[in-house]
C-alpha cells in the first residue's frame, strides 16, 4: 500500500481525489458568493455566510479543506518536479502543441496564478472576517448579522483593481478546471475513449459556468448594480 501512495499513480490518484474534493467546495462557494447579486440589500448574503460560521458541519470541514489545499498544492509541485526530472533538456524544449493543449501544459503555471490571487482574496476577506475584524462588519441593525456583505461589496465598489484581479482569478481558475476535470476522471479510471471525450466536454462546460460565476460578480459592481 505504501508503494502505490509514492509512485506516480499513487500521486496522481492522490492529487485527482483532492481535485474533486475541491472542486465540491468550488460549488458551494460560489452558489454562496453569487448571492452577492441576487439580493442587493446584502441580507441573504449575510445569512448564508452566518450559518457557514456558525454550522458545525462546515467547521469541521474547514480544516480538512485547508489540508485538501495544502495536499492539492504539494503533489502536484512534487509530480511536476519528478516529470521535469525525468525529461532531458532537449525533449523539455521541444515543440508539444500538438500533442497536448497550451492549458494541459501550463497547469502548474495555472495553479500557482490562482495560488496568488486565492492568498490576496483570504488576506482581504477571511482575514478581516475570521481575525483582525473590521468596522465594516458592524451587525445589521434589524437582523443583528455580522454585515459580511458591507465588506465585500464595498472592496468590489471602490477597487477598479481588485475587479480586475477577481475576473482574471476566475478566468484563470476556469482554465484550470478545463483540463484538470477531465484529467482527475482519467486518474481514477475513466480513461476509456468515449469516457474520455465525455469528460472534456463537461469539463469545459465546467470551466465556462465557474469562470463565468466568478467573474460576473465583479462585473456585477462595475456596473454600480451593487449597494
Amino acid at each position: 500500500m505504501s508503494s502505490f501512495f509514492t509512485s506516480s499513480i499513487g500521486k496522481k490518484t492522490m492529487l485527482s481525489l483532492s481535485g474533486f474534493f475541491l472542486i465540491s467546495f468550488l460549488c458551494v462557494h460560489l452558489t454562496a458568493n453569487l448571492m452577492l447579486i441576487v439580493d442587493s440589500s446584502g441580507h441573504i448574503f449575510n445569512e448564508v455566510c452566518h450559518f457557514m460560521a456558525t454550522n458545525p458541519v462546515v467547521r469541521v470541514i474547514e480544516p480538512i479543506l485547508a489540508l485538501g489545499f495544502a495536499l492539492h498544492i504539494v503533489l502536484a509541485s512534487w509530480l511536476t518536479l519528478q516529470n521535469r526530472a525525468a525529461r532531458p533538456v532537449k525533449y523539455a524544449r521541444r515543440d508539444q502543441s500538438g500533442n497536448a493543449s497550451w492549458t494541459s501544459r501550463n497547469m502548474y503555471i495555472l495553479g500557482a496564478m490562482i495560488l496568488v490571487f486565492l492568498l490576496l482574496h483570504l488576506w482581504n476577506f477571511w482575514w478581516k472576517i475570521k481575525i483582525s475584524g473590521d468596522p465594516l462588519l458592524a451587525p445589521e441593525p434589524i437582523s443583528g448579522l455580522e454585515n459580511t456583505y458591507a465588506l465585500v461589496s464595498s472592496l468590489f465598489r471602490e477597487s477598479v483593481l481588485y475587479c480586475l484581479l477577481y475576473m482574471l482569478g476566475g478566468i484563470l481558475l476556469g482554465l484550470h478546471l478545463s483540463h484538470g476535470f477531465g484529467s482527475a476522471f482519467q486518474s481514477v479510471g475513466l480513461s476509456n475513449k468515449v469516457w474520455r471525450k465525455r469528460m472534456t466536454i463537461i469539463g469545459n462546460l465546467f470551466a465556462i459556468v465557474v469562470g463565468t460565476g466568478f467573474s460576473i460578480i465583479p462585473i456585477y459592481f462595475l456596473l454600480g448594480l451593487g449597494k
